[in-house]
């Protein structure tokens, strides 16, 4: 065998002990009559030391060998370390070797195999296979697998079964752009990989399975940014005969479940908000929970003087940020370009200092007196020290711009602590949402999701105010979960496609089969999904959900290691029928 224990579980009770060990070269410290090498594997550091005074002769000269990354087996003794290194599992003790075999010679890598290394986020992204040896990387990924076996623990014990649905399926309407692969066998006609398993596990329903869950891999060909890939991962996940609380209990128990298990944190019972509140005060769906800095609305209070860009707003709003009222006017100004970059998008800003002594100094002191001030600094929840900041403008644009602006200060404040953990539940989602350009109203989540019954006779009317009998699972601002109760009958999935825009002819082309199965009993059901990926990246600490994939791809969409996409052989799109322009 090549190692008798592996490098991170040798401590004082083994001394004496003859073990073998095998690994990657760390780093080398030759000291002419002594040499030690650092031995590295998946579990931890073990000091390897060759004595020229007790070390054969021709594994001495061998050692001085040995360059970063070598593979190499070792053999010799346990013995007490002199010089302890209290950092590490294996500090008190290292290896008298008394044999050594290079199995692997390595050349030097690009970059240092240590947390803290001197490699670019390309170079590492190209040798990621080098990348994944560093800790922070390595831990990522053990980390990522713990999460997942305590997902399919909590739901095999709560009576789920795991199955895999087809990656070759039809391209159906959800949202993005399919990826596509030509089938050789049909010529000029191709498959799509599932941007989900949506009606896979609707049918699974059909089939009496009850209860299914699936870890698995879904493709959409979008935009990417730092937590979305190309290729991610959901915990997907579908129920039948049971309502939204049965499904919000179960996947909330879910949640809880991860968070003591995982970070040992005890989690009280989810507030729910309703999708309107959300929008109201935190313009986003997806409201960060853990600091306040709430929406206050304005108009009643900020629209009766003669300043003009108020007076001509749909919507004047602004947040209180703690502790900034002694902020310098360069700040400030530094502030209001921000909200004015094109990812933000305003046009300008109105601020408020909240002075010690209670008076208030702001930057439309002309139009408004203290009284009015002090009506702002009631609305927005302001104290003493604070600044309050306010935009205004068109509804929508404006609540999503002070929404950049609260996580822009929150993270500027050092208030979002990612050891911290704030879910909750967004509820009352919007059935449909119109597309300005075309008139036509799209499903906000899929159009298999059901209105809420007593909202069924706006569809009619007002399709615009129908909710959803949906929901978002929220975690320190991000959507790590969402779902709904699914449309069981025929008749309603009809006229669901109807107000989407779909004629008989295309429902039945694209989903035909899902109708048809409609036909033979389904099940009240219902379901979630969860991003694993974003999901271990919040739990992780981390912003990004790359350092949790193996191999991810980077912002063009390019795995740089293989050197994918790329293009293929001639000969190979003659098989396809495929001609490139």
């Amino acid at each position: 065998m090549y190692r008798s224990h592996n490098c991170g579980e040798l401590n004082a009770s083994h001394i004496n002990s003859e073990v073998t060990l095998a690994g990657w070269v760390q780093k080398s410290r030759d000291k002419g009559f002594m040499n030690w090498v650092d031995l590295r594997d998946r579990y931890g550091i073990t000091q390897l030391v060759f004595d020229e005074s007790r070390t054969d002769k021709a594994v001495f000269e061998l050692a001085k060998t040995l360059g970063r990354e070598f593979v190499v087996q070792a053999k010799g003794a346990v013995i007490e370390r002199e010089a302890k290194n209290k950092n590490i599992p294996t500090g008190e003790i290292e290896i008298l070797v008394t044999e050594l075999n290079i199995l692997n010679p390595a050349i030097t890598p690009p970059f240092t195999i240590e947390d803290e290394t001197d490699g670019g986020e390309e170079t590492r992204m190209k040798f990621r296979y080098l990348d994944i040896r560093r800790n922070p990387v390595k831990n990522s990924l053990l980390f990522r697998h713990k999460v997942a076996m305590e997902v399919r623990k909590y739901l095999s014990d709560k009576d789920f079964c795991e199955i895999e649905t087809p990656y070759l399926i039809k391209s159906t309407p959800e949202g993005a752009r399919d990826f596509v692969v030509p089938s050789r066998m049909n010529p000029g006609q191709f498959y799509a990989l599932p941007q989900s398993p949506q009606t896979f596990k609707q049918l699974l329903m059909v089939g009496g399975m009850d209860k299914y869950f699936q870890i698995v891999k879904c493709f959409r060909d979008e935009d990417l940014r730092a937590d979305r890939q190309p290729e991610f991962t959901q915990i997907d996940c579908e129920m039948a005969f049971v309502e939204q609380e049965d499904i919000l209990n179960v996947f909330e128990g879910l949640t809880r479940h991860l968070l003591k298990e995982i970070k040992g944190i005890d989690v009280a019972e989810f507030p729910r908000m309703t999708y309107d509140h959300a929008m109201k005060t935190y313009g986003n769906d997806k409201p960060d929970i853990r600091f306040g800095m709430k929406f206050g609305e304005l108009n009643p209070i900020a629209q009766h003087k003669d300043f003009g860009v108020f007076n001509s707003a749909e919507l004047v709003v602004a947040i209180a940020a703690p502790k900034c009222g002694e902020y310098t006017r360069k700040e400030i100004d530094a502030l209001i370009e921000w909200v004015k970059r094109p990812q933000v998008g305003a046009s300008g800003m109105v601020y408020v200092k909240c002075n010690e002594d209670g008076s208030y100094k702001s930057s439309v002191d002309k139009f408004y007196d203290q009284e009015d001030l002090s009506k702002w600094a009631a609305a927005t929840g302001a104290n003493a020290g604070d600044m309050i900041f306010v935009l205004s403008g068109s509804a929508d644009k404006t609540r999503t711009q002070l929404s950049a602006l609260r996580m822009e200060l929150a993270t500027r404040l050092g208030l979002r602590n990612p050891e911290v953990f704030a879910p909750l539940w967004v509820v009352d989602f919007p059935l449909l949402e119109k597309d300005e350009e075309s008139g036509r109203w799209h499903a906000m989540h899929h159009p298999f999701t059901s209105p809420k019954p007593e909202d069924m006779a706006l569809l009619e009317t007002d399709p615009g105010k129908v909710r959803a009998n949906a929901y978002d699972m929220v975690l320190n601002g991000n959507e790590i979960g969402g779902g709904s109760i699914r449309i069981h009958d025929k008749g309603v999935q009809q006229l669901m496609f109807k107000y989407l825009g779909f004629t008989d002819e295309e429902a039945r082309n694209q989903f035909g089969f899902l109708m048809d199965a409609f036909q033979y009993g389904a099940p009240p059901h219902g379901g979630l999904a969860f991003g694993l990926d974003r999901l271990v990246a919040i739990l992780g600490g981390q912003e990004t959900i790359r350092d949790f994939i193996a191999f991810p791809k980077n912002n063009s969409g390019r795995d740089v290691m293989i050197d994918a996409p790329a293009a293929i052989d001639g000969k190979q799109l003659d098989e396809l029928f495929i001609a490139l322009k």
